[in-house]
């Protein structure tokens, strides 16, 4: 069977997160990765608190360790590999680590790093992001270019259709909070994060995060990585360096990553890491598109049995 594998971004970490894994991978994942950092990764992911896990300095690399220890359980059931993977966001550098493009530590120090320049790019308290439902993208487009203020307003997350994540400045988010509905919004939901994600205020971060990534050694990936800038694969190193630097402040572009897997014949998509909204985007985005989760070992094993089956 073909089929692609979707790696999640941050929302979908929460503590206790695989605890529904027995596999021994899981632990020896979670403890690489704190031998790694220097901090109780584990520890923090089965324990909390809440509050920490959610800091996107430890959100990161917590679920980058999550995504892996997933991939490798699924790596030794012995299946077929993926024609290709996709990561949201976050999970843009798990599907690296899968498709042998980055190493699993370096990829850790770097998602790090991107949480610490992320959240120092925008004080606490200044920005934020909000998801729009019901609008097509082109009309949230228009209502942020209407914005009457100076603040930034940003489309940045093109989910699915009738699902797109604004960012900005908390002024200019407000704004659209109150604004929405009377502008044929059917909800606009304030997200409970602290930094606006890959949008405009985030170029000064990228600058610094290119400058961390040029440092990193990157291979050609064994499997094809659709990237979130234009979800395109690429196979050289300085192609995907430019592509992770400017995904930090350009929209993460996930219906048409979808649509374009779709395009080479995949409609079977596993979701490799906590939670499952890649799973409900993708029944969003296409009536095609079938979904399976791998948090937990009964998800995994119906997955084991779907690819079987073929």
């Amino acid at each position: 069977m073909k089929y692609a594998m979707l790696f999640p971004g941050q929302g979908s970490q929460a503590v206790g997160m695989l605890s529904g894994h027995d596999a021994p991978e899981i632990a020896a994942t979670f403890a690489e990765a704190s031998q790694v950092l220097g901090w109780d990764v584990q520890g923090l992911v089965t324990q909390g608190p809440a509050e920490e896990l959610n800091r996107t300095e430890r959100t990161q690399p917590a679920l980058l360790a999550a995504s892996i220890a997933v991939w490798r359980v699924w790596q030794k059931q012995g299946l077929p590999a993926p024609s290709a993977l996709a990561g949201h966001s976050l999970g843009e550098y798990s599907a690296l680590v899968a498709a042998g493009a980055l190493d699993f530590a370096d990829a850790l120090k770097i998602v790090e790093l991107r949480g610490q320049l992320m959240q120092a790019a925008v004080p606490q308290g200044t920005g934020g992001m909000v998801a729009v439902i019901g609008l097509d993208d082109d009309k949230v487009q228009e209502i942020c270019k209407a914005y009457p203020g100076s603040e930034v307003l940003e489309p940045v997350n093109y989910n699915a259709p009738g699902q797109v994540v604004v960012a900005g400045q908390t002024a200019a988010l407000e704004w659209l909070a109150a604004n929405g509905k009377s502008l044929g919004a059917r909800m606009v939901m304030k997200l409970p994060v602290s930094v606006p994600s890959h949008c405009s205020l985030m170029k000064d971060a990228a600058e610094k995060l290119a400058a961390r990534l040029a440092q990193a050694q990157i291979h050609s990936p064994v499997i094809p990585v659709l990237h979130n800038l234009d979800a395109e694969a690429r196979t050289d190193a300085d192609s995907i360096r430019q592509a992770l630097k400017e995904q930090l402040y350009r929209p993460v572009l996930w219906t048409r990553t979808i649509q374009n897997l779709q395009s080479q014949g995949l409609s079977q998509f596993f979701e490799c890491g906590p939670g499952k909204v890649l799973c409900g985007l993708g029944k969003r985005i296409s009536a095609e598109a079938k979904s399976g989760a791998l948090e937990d070992a009964a998800s995994m094993a119906a997955a084991v049995e779907t690819v079987k089956a073929g």
